[in-house]
């Protein structure tokens, strides 16, 4: 069972306090069971405020984090001096310095700032909501901060952006501890995407249509069920009934990245699906995700990810037969 401590600050933003009970509550192995023990604490063990006008009683206080695997920190309003380059107060730094070395630590948006007030995001890749990013980067210098991604995976430490992207950075948790039927079956309950990309855009302007005007919806569908076939950028824009500009245009508006990137997305998933649940050779799960050979499969694994389809396989499936043929 992984232990997962979720820290409630004063000011707490409540719907976000709760995504790791829901996500990771979600989450289930073989016959149903957990997967999963999420502790929600505090600093000193006693009820905090939120932002929504509400106090929330908690079950654990800083003990919780010294006996946690992954530690949670979510957004708080109530530290606005730590953009101004105020200490962290002592009973929340002396809450952190429980954490044990080698613990996962997790901030989904603005709680970036106590990872960074607390110093432990010097000299590393992090990511904050992109409206807090200037004050962000003048009261941390040392942070290489990208407020223009949804994660940012530093191996122990992981930072999000704004509420949905700290969805898909606890979706990519779940898929990183347990492969890609776990976490799909954790969004599908959750009714969000099972997988957003870390690198994808933050800042999105998806106005919503006119009933007049077409949108690339149907298309989307149309070509995730010819995800074998080779798809041309021109038969998409024609199945939208579109100009190549503005299907183009309209496309990345929508959905935050150009289609070449989408169609090469949802074959990535299918391919790490196949990878992780089947024992077809590389080369047909190539064929069958739309890459057309190992070759190109292994190219874009590389790419996107750092890693051969082999040594992705051998993470979930360690006693594959398949691994030692090929």
């Amino acid at each position: 069972m992984h232990r997962v401590a979720v820290l409630a600050l004063e000011g707490v933003a409540p719907f976000e306090l709760g995504m790791p009970s829901r996500v990771f509550g979600n989450a289930r192995g073989e016959g149903g069971s957990f997967l999963y023990e999420v502790t929600v604490c505090t600093p000193d063990g006693l009820p905090v405020a939120t932002d929504a006008g509400f106090t929330i009683g908690v079950s654990a206080g800083p003990e919780a984090l010294a006996a946690a695997d992954t530690v949670i920190i979510p957004p708080t309003h109530s530290l606005p001096g730590l953009l101004r380059g105020e200490p962290l107060p002592q009973a929340l730094a002396d809450a952190l310095a429980r954490i044990r070395p080698g613990t996962r630590i997790v901030s989904i948006c603005t709680g970036s700032e106590v990872l960074a007030a607390a110093g432990l995001l010097d000299g590393r890749p992090a990511t904050t909501h992109w409206i807090h990013a200037p004050e962000f980067r003048r009261a941390f210098p040392r942070v290489a901060l990208d407020e223009d991604v949804l994660f940012v995976d530093d191996g122990d430490i992981l930072t999000s952006a704004g509420v949905a992207a700290g969805i898909d950075l606890l979706l990519y948790l779940v898929r990183a501890d347990h492969g890609s039927a776990v976490a799909n079956l954790a969004a599908r309950l959750c009714v969000v995407p099972p997988w957003r990309d870390g690198g994808q855009a933050q800042y999105i302007v998806r106005p919503v249509p006119e009933p007049t005007v077409a949108t690339t919806t149907a298309t989307r569908a149309w070509a995730l069920e010819r995800l074998t076939e080779p798809i041309a950028l021109a038969e998409l824009a024609a199945h939208a009934r579109m100009s190549l500009r503005t299907f183009t245009r309209r496309f990345r508006d929508e959905v935050g990245m150009t289609p070449v990137q989408w169609l090469t997305s949802q074959r990535l998933e299918v391919a790490r699906q196949l990878l992780e649940s089947s024992d077809l050779p590389v080369d047909l799960v190539a064929h069958r995700s739309g890459f057309g050979s190992a070759n190109s499969l292994r190219q874009h694994m590389r790419s996107a990810l750092g890693i051969s389809p082999i040594a992705y396989r051998r993470v979930y499936q360690p006693n594959s037969p398949v691994v030692a043929h090929h």
